[in-house]
């Protein structure tokens, strides 16, 4: 296929060139070696060391004079057995020194591509290609190359995957973006000062191991205790700072692009109408400030936060341009389930709601943690209705939704009723939903 206004015949095949990965990436492949005495350590670390006290000073010496080459020659060979190459249709990748494989991407399956650098790598000036492929649960990857390569290529790739022609998509180059928010970094550390799973992280880390020193006095079972609860409270936290720092949405004819991070920088892109669900959460001490966090499911992608924090009117309009069309509609507008539903679930049944517009079915969860999920009708693959025996004499059911991305939305403690109407009425929206949607196609 080539881009309007290119004739068929200028189409021609062009010659395969199999290219290397950056001279820098045997230093990172060379760690493969030492990274297999490490875990040998970690998991048995009595042998480890009563392997290191047998050893003289000559033996250790010798030991790493070894292991060095070794580990460099390792990597030079790995980092000499990569190729890939840019076809006509496709990304080839040809990798492995003992076990070989060799990966043939078809560009019009390639559905996102991000960028991403390390610390490490920022300082090398070299970046890592994750490539997103419709079909196929693990990334495929280039790491590393050069920066402005890595930058090149992915534009390259982004503009064979739109239609253009091979003699032109070099001169593409990527697509302008106009930025729609930027996330001032104070408003993140409010907003994980006051989410609760930081504070609650904190609190078992610091007073369940303070009881079972109290029961064991064993120190070994409070550092093996303590140390995964402190690294918890450190990701929910510390972690997520330094991950979300300065987030920034931008909108481009290739989808919005995602930039984040303090220490590692990613450059990801949220592909047009590959996303299944998208999801509003706004926990219980940011209501007074009318922030909420959005988050994504999106068809055989990692990518799972749009906005880490902002203003919900910001959101909405935002979620609006992943979700051409759709509204988000007002709490006022999300029906309760009826009041007889407490008697499954007390109290919390408050928090369930349901709103089912012309472009999607909106389902909240949740009384302090409030989640509301918008599902276009294009992207529901499957409708069900579940009734438990309890839920049968109080004429209750569940009307869950499945999306493309392998995950359910779920309408709980509805009329039972209402929710067989429920379930023809979207089996019909869906079809309907699917035949006029648009398509999934890169700069469209």
């Amino acid at each position: 296929m080539t881009a309007p206004g290119v004739d068929d015949d200028v189409a021609r095949k062009l010659p395969v060139t199999e290219r290397r990965l950056h001279p820098v990436t045997p230093l990172r492949r060379a760690w493969a070696p030492v990274a297999v005495l490490i875990g040998w350590a970690v998991h048995d670390p009595d042998q480890a060391q009563r392997q290191l006290t047998r050893l003289t000073p000559t033996a250790l010496l010798i030991g790493l004079a070894v292991l060095v080459p070794a580990a460099a020659l390792y990597g030079f060979l790995t980092w000499w057995a990569t190729h890939f190459a840019v076809t006509e249709s496709e990304l080839r990748i040809r990798t492995g020194l003992v076990f070989r494989r060799a990966a043939h991407i078809r560009l019009e399956r390639i559905q996102a591509i991000d960028v991403t650098q390390p610390l490490l790598a920022r300082v090398a000036g070299v970046a890592k290609l994750k490539l997103d492929v419709i079909g196929a649960d693990k990334k495929d990857e280039l790491a590393f190359l050069g920066e402005r390569e890595a930058r090149a290529l992915r534009a390259e790739l982004l503009a064979r995957a739109a239609g253009f022609a091979p003699e032109t998509a070099h001169e593409v180059g990527e697509a302008p973006a106009r930025e729609l928010l930027r996330t001032p970094p104070r408003d993140l550390a409010i907003a994980l000062v006051l989410t609760g799973a930081t504070w609650g992280t904190l609190a078992a880390a610091l007073v369940v191991p303070s009881l079972l020193w109290f029961a064991t006095h064993s120190l070994w079972t409070i550092l093996a205790t303590g140390v995964p609860l402190l690294g918890a409270a450190g990701a929910s936290s510390v972690g997520r700072f330094v991950g979300e720092y300065d987030w920034t949405v931008g909108e481009s004819p290739d989808g919005l692009r995602i930039d984040h991070g303090l220490l590692d920088r990613t450059h990801e892109t949220v592909p047009p109408g590959r996303v299944q669900t998208v999801r509003i959460v706004e926990p219980l001490l940011w209501r007074r400030r009318g922030w909420v966090r959005v988050e994504l499911d999106v068809a055989g992608s990692s990518n799972s936060v749009l906005v880490p924090v902002a203003a919900r009117a910001v959101a909405e309009a935002i979620i609006a341009r992943v979700l051409p069309g759709v509204t988000v509609p007002p709490l006022s507008a999300l029906s309760r389930p009826p009041r007889r539903a407490g008697r499954c679930v007390p109290l919390w049944w408050r928090g369930h709601g349901l709103a089912v517009t012309d472009a999607v079915f909106a389902a909240r969860v949740g009384l302090l943690r409030r989640s509301l999920a918008l599902v276009p009708h294009a992207k529901v693959q499957s409708v069900r209705l579940s009734q438990g025996p309890w839920k049968r004499v109080c004429r209750l059911a569940d009307v869950h939704v499945d999306t493309g991305a392998n995950k359910t939305v779920t309408a709980r403690l509805r009329d039972a009723e209402e929710a067989a109407q429920l379930l023809h009425a979207q089996a019909e929206r869906s079809r309907t939903g699917r035949r006029d949607a648009r398509p999934d196609r890169w700069m469209a």
